[in-house]
């Protein structure tokens, strides 16, 4: 696309109809949100998750907004599993073309109650599922050679602290942004661009009580938007500018950059 294309039509940076996507954790609240998006834009969309009820619920929905989808009932925590998600794509679409991971999860516990077994669970599932996403998508866009999207799924916790029984999760998607920057220069000469969304606190059905009329959810948001200059909580419509920019054209020259949903929170 030329200089002079982009400047009669800017909108078409953004075009992304007809790409295929694949978005793990696709049941959740962000993944099938991504998923929504996506399918709402154009694309053919692979979506992926364990829960099969709400893996179905997710792809109607994007059936609904006129997307071609393919429902797979996987979670990505082995090599098998991610090479198999990547095959079945491939098989129902053709190729690949981008890859947004929204699986994971947290876990909650001050440290000195926290076994090491919840921590390394968390870890697998925001770190090594996150990396074997990438390196099976990845593999396929290196064979197809004409570049690719994958974003991953950080958060502003990634870059702060919390003193409330975060070190799982904080140290998780600390090694997110670690492998976001590295595959991002890994990557870089090949066309395929790497990046990540960091939110904070977004409307979801984990955080809906922070949204409530009631003392401790208005005590909660005090404290909290007292560093939001934003002075709001996230809203899922907030991430859809983010993530639409990421998986299309527009976002060519950006790699290996973690691009902060946040309001501001993490400015000052």
């Amino acid at each position: 696309m030329s200089t002079e294309d982009v400047l009669r039509d800017p909108a078409s940076l953004f075009d992304i109809r007809g790409k295929v996507a694949i978005v793990t954790g696709a049941s959740g609240a962000f993944g099938a949100l991504a998923a929504k998006i996506l399918a709402g834009a154009g694309a053919r969309v692979a979506l992926v998750a364990g829960n099969a009820a709400a893996l179905s619920e997710s792809d109607d929905a994007c059936r609904a907004l006129g997307g071609e989808t393919l429902a797979i009932n996987r979670r990505p925590g082995t090599e098998e599993a991610c090479d198999a998600i990547v095959a079945d794509t491939v098989a129902r679409f053709g190729r690949v073309d981008i890859l947004v991971v929204a699986s994971g999860k947290n876990d909650v516990s001050r440290i000195v109650d926290m076994a090491p077994e919840r921590f390394l669970d968390v870890m697998d599932a925001n770190v090594t599922q996150s990396w074997l996403m990438a390196r099976a998508a990845g593999k396929r866009m290196l064979e197809q050679g004409h570049g690719g999207k994958v974003v991953l799924m950080s958060s502003a916790r990634g870059l702060l602290g919390h003193p409330a029984g975060y070190t799982a999760y904080c140290a998780s998607k600390s090694a997110v942004d670690g492998i976001t920057r590295a595959l991002g220069c890994e990557w870089g000469p090949t066309g395929i661009t790497v990046n990540a969304i960091a939110p904070t606190v977004f409307r979801s059905p984990l955080t809906a009580w922070m949204f409530e009329d009631t003392e401790k959810a208005q005590e909660v948001r005090k404290g909290f938007l007292s560093r939001v200059p934003k002075g709001r909580l996230g809203e899922p419509d907030d991430l859809a500018g983010p993530l639409l920019f990421l998986t299309s054209k527009a976002s060519d020259f950006y790699t290996g950059h973690i691009l902060y949903a946040d309001g501001g929170y993490t400015a000052g």
